[in-house]
């Protein structure tokens, strides 16, 4: 029996489709149109449901997403090859207006067990982190976490895990240029992540640019901050240490210090309206935007009619989309610094000498994605509907519950470390190619945007929304699905895959800066 072919048309006035059947069609299929494919036409890929001549628009989404460069016939396959990619949306004449709505429908009565911190917000994992001020103590950082999770970490059992949290900056670098506030920052926010419980050791060499004062309130061992954050620092080179060993060992002591306090933490039930969800994807295909991504947006309203926080990211992949983000900010200076974000990074890209082409990646354009447009397009539906209440620039703290568009570079990793240092502490991470991506600061749940990925890689991919596709759920239930998945993940009831199989990445700090 010859398979049913499946083409999902995202929006009327669409002149594409995209394959849906998990081993593509062949040439000679005969769609529900009418339309009858000229050749073979892989799984997530276009196909021309009209005549299109040359210089005609391309249309997805209800957008243009590019401009033919030659006649394409109606059943042909649309490759990336024939699209021109369009102008990006002007951003001086994206209008800006106060958009006051009613508030959504609450969501009530929806809670997590998690940890309490001294600030009033919440972790979802108790974490003891080590950080440190220059990338040079890496290495030492990375020693005593070992010595700690092998030699006294189960004396302490409500505390999940000792991380350090290296990273590749502090010294060789600009620290008094423009652009180094944003390194910075980041280091000293995701000290105060909510899953470290206010708590954190730091470590310095002693020589760098960045010393520890400048990122933490004091440079004295133990110095409490307004917010009830407390630090307790130590410097390789401090004089009074003779040998490694005595460097260990005075480490040690503070970090069980430390362990003895996150320990008296235990999990209580506390309110949805505490979650800071962290949305991104990566290894995107032409599926995420009407699988996942949509899952993910549904999710996210859910969130915030519960009075929690969610953050989108990565400028690049909505600055195409940024015209229909503008419309859903509160007010007119949201609006402007959503607005001011994507021209900071517009230049950004200039001054390098590249431009927003350079996106997507090879694996997005197998995935079926032709240009940046289409995945912009796609990506930005992961916001869902809500108004966006605030913008941070890279690696400010989150200011506001309800919607906020953290700045970002669309790296995967980039963009993870600053929505870490934003304060999310739950990230849930869209796939359509598949990636080992993961931290150890907070779950990561990956979502797959289609079946045939997250079949093949069923270990490794948390829930299923290709399902979406296939006709076997809706968006709205499969949102339900993640929200629910979310608060048992917040939880500790459920454990996310890459969790299970310790697979975890390196923070990776965003340096606009120069390097000396």
């Amino acid at each position: 029996m010859t398979e049913k072919p499946i083409i999902i048309k995202t929006a009327k006035a669409d002149n594409v489709g995209i394959v849906v059947n998990l081993n593509g069609l062949p040439k000679g299929t005969l769609l529900d149109d009418g339309t009858l494919l000229s050749e073979n036409v892989p799984i997530g890929h276009k196909v021309a449901l009209s005549d299109i001549s040359k210089g005609d628009k391309i249309i997805r989404y209800s957008q243009i997403i590019g401009y033919a460069n030659k006649q394409i016939r109606r059943g042909a396959w649309v490759q990336e090859s024939m699209v021109l990619l369009p102008q990006p949306p002007d951003l001086d004449s994206i209008p800006l207006t106060d958009n006051p709505k009613p508030a959504p429908e609450p969501l009530e009565g929806y809670t997590f067990r998690g940890f309490r911190n001294p600030d009033g917000s919440a972790g979802t994992k108790n974490i003891l982190g080590i950080t440190s001020s220059v990338n040079c103590v890496s290495g030492f950082t990375g020693y005593i976490a070992g010595r700690i999770k092998k030699e006294f970490l189960h004396k302490y059992p409500n505390v999940d895990d000792v991380i350090p949290l290296n990273h590749t900056y502090g010294c060789g670098v600009a620290i008094d240029t423009p652009g180094a506030v944003i390194p910075i920052r980041t280091i000293k926010n995701i000290a105060r992540n909510p899953n470290f419980g206010g708590k954190i050791l730091v470590v310095g060499l002693g020589c760098e640019k960045l010393l520890p004062e400048t990122l933490l309130p004091g440079s004295d061992q133990s110095k409490r901050g307004a917010d009830g954050f407390v630090s307790k620092v130590m410097t390789m080179q401090d004089e009074s240490y003779k040998g490694f060993h005595e460097m260990v060992a005075g480490l040690m002591k503070l970090a069980e210090e430390h362990l003895k306090e996150l320990n008296k933490r235990e999990r209580e039930i506390i309110p949805a309206s505490e979650l800071i969800v962290g949305m991104q994807c990566g290894g995107s295909d032409a599926f995420s935007g009407i699988t996942s991504n949509p899952v993910a947006g549904f999710a996210s309203d859910l969130i915030v009619r519960t009075g929690g926080s969610v953050m989108f990211s990565e400028v690049t992949e909505v600055r195409d989309a940024v015209h229909l983000l503008v419309s859903r900010t509160v007010n007119s200076s949201v609006g402007q610094a959503l607005i001011d974000e994507m021209r900071w990074y517009d230049e950004y890209l200039f001054k390098g000498e590249v431009d927003r082409s350079a996106n997507p990646a090879p694996g997005n354009k197998a995935g079926g994605l032709s240009n940046i447009v289409e995945k912009a397009l796609g990506s930005a539906v992961k916001s869902g509907t809500s108004q966006i209440v605030d913008v941070l620039a890279p690696g400010e703290k989150l200011r506001k519950k309800g919607l906020t568009f953290a700045a970002t570079p669309a790296s995967d990793f980039i963009c993870g470390t600053l929505q870490l240092a934003a304060g999310m502490n739950v990230h849930v991470f869209m796939t359509g190619r598949g990636t080992p991506y993961g931290l150890s600061m907070v779950p990561v749940i990956k979502v797959g945007s289609n079946s045939l990925l997250s079949n093949r890689w069923f270990d490794l991919i948390d829930m299923d929304a290709g399902q979406v596709a296939l006709g076997q759920k809706t968006i709205e239930e499969m949102g339900w699905e993640l929200f629910h998945l979310i608060l048992d993940v917040a939880s500790g009831e459920k454990q996310v895959a890459c969790d299970k199989l310790g697979l975890h990445n390196d923070l990776v700090l965003f340096n606009p800066g120069p390097v000396t």
